[in-house]
């Protein structure tokens, strides 16, 4: 199953296939590459079709405890690892940036930064590491995953699902489905990519000063 061709993963993958890319998102290091919003919104559109994969609410508490899920074990993660859980290849893989933004909405919002994130791509995945690294407290961290989780989830797919019929929409699916990975994909590739060029730049001037 590939998740980035959107409509044939939810079509051999689905329920199970879903819940799985949305724990992944934020359980595993590797869930930044997924487009989970664009899957959710996606499955949406689909549970409004005569032939649904899913009903819409299983989806919607199915979906957000795969979420949920995949928060506490990136917690642990990142209070078993410490900072070393997102100090090594994910940095080298897309930079500081992403932790530094991640740190600056915990500076700014503190405990609510775990809900808010729920609505960031990559900030989704590095904040609970961080949650568990900075010693928040458990208790407090699960309380604000459930609501961003269950926020974040059900609302796109409940969006998805009343937009998927409109007819203009419903016409036009495949279109959307691309639109909407798109504007996951672009994004990471370019920040990848300029990633890569940046340190490729950076090796020379580095073994010249040695």
């Amino acid at each position: 199953m590939n998740p980035f061709d959107v409509d044939n993963f939810l079509a051999t993958g689905g329920l199970i296939g879903l819940c799985i890319l949305i724990f992944v998102e934020t359980g595993l290091l590797i869930g930044f590459v997924f487009p989970g919003d664009s899957v959710l919104f996606t499955a949406g559109v689909f549970a409004a079709q005569p032939d649904p994969f899913a009903p819409l609410w299983l989806l919607c508490v199915a979906v957000p405890m795969a979420a949920i899920i995949g928060d506490q074990v990136g917690y642990f993660i990142g209070r078993r690892l410490g900072t070393g859980a997102v100090e090594g290849r994910i940095v080298r893989w897309i930079g500081p940036e992403p932790l530094e933004k991640t740190h600056r909405y915990f500076e700014r919002f503190g405990a609510l930064t775990v809900f808010f994130a729920r609505f960031i791509g990559i900030v989704r995945t590095l904040t609970p590491l961080v949650a568990g690294f900075t010693g928040m407290s458990h208790r407090v961290f699960t309380i604000f995953s459930i609501l961003g989780s269950f926020t974040w989830a059900a609302g796109i797919i409940v969006l998805g699902y009343f937009l998927g019929q409109v007819p203009i929409i419903r016409d036009h699916i495949e279109v959307f489905i691309i639109a909407s990975v798109v504007t996951v994909v672009v994004p990471t590739a370019i920040t990848l990519i300029h990633r890569r060029v940046r340190n490729r730049r950076q090796v020379p001037g580095e073994r010249a000063d040695h």
